[in-house]
């Protein structure tokens, strides 16, 4: 099929170009021979009348023609798998469809075991690929490499519909054998302590922290710090150090450590986790299956 003197199925190659910046991986991923797409990028250099994709050093780059493109491609790619490629009905027992979600830990500790039981009641065949969350998951949800992102409200983009899923709120973690702190947790104390805290991301970022510094105007004594989520409250035991954590972890981790629950000396605001879709999966059968899904799953766990 040709639009405007392009063959459009030109479209799949330029992405995988686009993408891959490498004739041989582009050639991998659409399953032709490396002559066949660099017969493709000629094809794709003589519409455009730009190089697209051009060598520098040993890698190629892309020309800032390539990189206006990018996305728009993408997106056309996008819609017409969602317009044309959808199947109009989404029958779960029927259906070998796998999801792909972007959940943080927290997502899969929390929320996940509840989607997977319920799911389970319905469909023995539909497949979940929880994928972990890069610096910026968003970008891959634009691309359609995802189907569905979960993570706090305040950071979704405002270009994809999203809908709120449940809120957190936050506790503080001491071990049991803590006699500095008492039964309830001062301000002083707070800030006098020793902390354990989460950093995320090969940038390190302390959200909490950095949420606390701008409504205080101080800084907590930081003395430990962990990329997971679920360590902290293990990391407290057998000190007189704090953790600021999820109130859903906490309470899971007090099953089987030795650590006590106190409010926050605070007021902390509590964390919407919600969920996003791209926009033109808004009329997939399967994509309102599976919010639905979610939505039921939000609610049948303890908050």
């Amino acid at each position: 099929m040709r639009f405007n003197r392009l063959d459009l199925n030109l479209l799949i190659a330029l992405d995988a170009l686009l993408r891959e910046k490498n004739v041989s991986r582009a050639a991998e991923r659409m399953h032709l021979s490396q002559s066949a797409m660099s017969n493709a990028l000629s094809r794709l250099r003589e519409y455009f009348d730009d190089q697209l994709l051009v060598q520098v050093g040993r890698r190629l780059e892309l020309t800032p023609r390539a990189e206006m493109l990018q996305d728009s491609v993408r997106d056309v790619l996008v819609r017409i798998d969602a317009t044309i490629a959808t199947q109009p009905e989404f029958v779960p027992a029927e259906s070998t469809r796998v999801f792909q979600l972007l959940v943080s830990e927290f997502t899969s500790i929390v929320l996940m075991p509840m989607v997977l039981e319920l799911a389970w009641r319905e469909t023995r065949t539909v497949g979940f690929d929880l994928m972990p969350q890069t610096i910026e998951p968003e970008k891959l949800l634009n691309r359609g490499a995802a189907d569905l992102l979960i993570m706090p409200s305040d950071y979704m983009s405002p270009d994809h519909p999203t809908e709120a899923l449940f809120e957190e709120n936050y506790v503080c973690v001491v071990w049991e054998g803590n006699r500095r702190i008492g039964d309830t947790l001062s301000f002083d104390d707070y800030l006098e302590s020793g902390h354990v805290a989460v950093q995320l991301g090969p940038d390190k970022l302390p959200a909490f922290e950095g949420w606390f510094l701008k409504r205080y105007g101080i800084a907590r004594r930081i003395e430990v710090t962990t990329s997971n989520m679920q360590i902290p409250c293990s990391l407290v035991v057998g000190t007189d150090r704090i953790a600021t954590v999820h109130a859903r972890l906490a309470r899971q981790a007090a099953k089987m450590l030795p650590i006590r629950l106190l409010p926050p000396p605070i007021d902390i605001q509590p964390l919407t986790q919600a969920m996003q879709w791209h926009k033109h999966k808004e009329n997939d059968p399967g994509m309102r299956w599976l919010r639905d899904l979610l939505l039921r799953a939000s609610r049948a766990i303890a908050p």
